[in-house]
């Protein structure tokens, strides 16, 4: 079962202020794109699923059609930099969508 690295040129997180971190996850092209939306391999359930978080700390679910990109924002538990927060950048929290398999696509 081929993996979502396999399918994005782009998988990656960082802040959106100080109280939230968004993600971008970018195909190479238009049919694994279509495919993986159609799969619902990425949705606001499976993502929160992914991301071991409640469904509410989603803010922002885009399929964005155009670049080939699916993107959400999640709200951060503790600011940017404040005592305890493990990255400041966000720029780390991506890691879990590494290993996420995607169905075969039919030839």
């Amino acid at each position: 079962m081929p993996k979502l690295t396999d399918m994005a040129k782009t998988i990656r997180s960082k802040n959106a202020g100080t109280d939230k971190i968004t993600f971008d996850i970018i195909f190479r092209a238009q049919p694994q794109y279509d495919w993986v939306k159609e799969c619902k391999v990425l949705t606001r359930q499976t993502v929160a699923s992914i991301l071991n978080i409640a469904e509410e700390r989603i803010s922002d679910f885009v399929e964005y059609d155009p670049a080939y990109a699916i993107k959400f924002t999640i709200h951060r538990l503790k600011p940017s930099g404040s005592a305890g927060d493990g990255d400041i950048f966000g720029a780390q929290q991506y890691a879990p969508f590494l290993e996420v398999d995607v169905p075969e696509m039919p030839k």
